[in-house]
């Protein structure tokens, strides 16, 4: 029935121009504005990711966005860079940059301007 159906993905957030701000300049990805007041986020591979205000935004408790890196040390480093800053779990063999190795593929976390979950990890 939904086999040939186009999806997305969407998730709130609590300050759009924020968001907006992290998305397209913190992360380089393009970003469009959309009707009502929402964003529009182009990835890789003709992905999309709607993303939307909500004042009483909490942000969800696992990854909500995960993107696929070559490299993920230099990713770390360039996203560093910019300022975003990498969660460290307690109990996870992670790295002094934030990286978990060896548990499966690389895998970094970071949040975004409203507590939202993302990681790079290593294809």
């Amino acid at each position: 029935m939904l086999t040939e159906s186009r999806a997305f993905s969407g998730f709130s957030v609590v300050d759009i121009d924020a968001a907006r701000r992290f998305y397209a300049q913190t992360l380089g990805l393009t970003v469009t504005d959309e009707a009502m007041g929402l964003i529009r986020i182009h990835l890789t591979g003709g992905s999309e990711v709607l993303v939307y205000p909500k004042p009483d935004h909490e942000p969800a408790t696992f990854t909500i966005l995960n993107f696929v890196v070559k490299d993920i040390d230099a990713t770390v480093d360039q996203l560093a860079a910019r300022g975003v800053e990498f969660l460290i779990y307690e109990g996870f063999p992670q790295d002094s940059n934030g990286i978990m190795r060896g548990n499966g593929p690389d895998i970094a976390w970071f949040t975004d301007p409203s507590g939202n979950v993302l990681s790079v990890i290593e294809e």
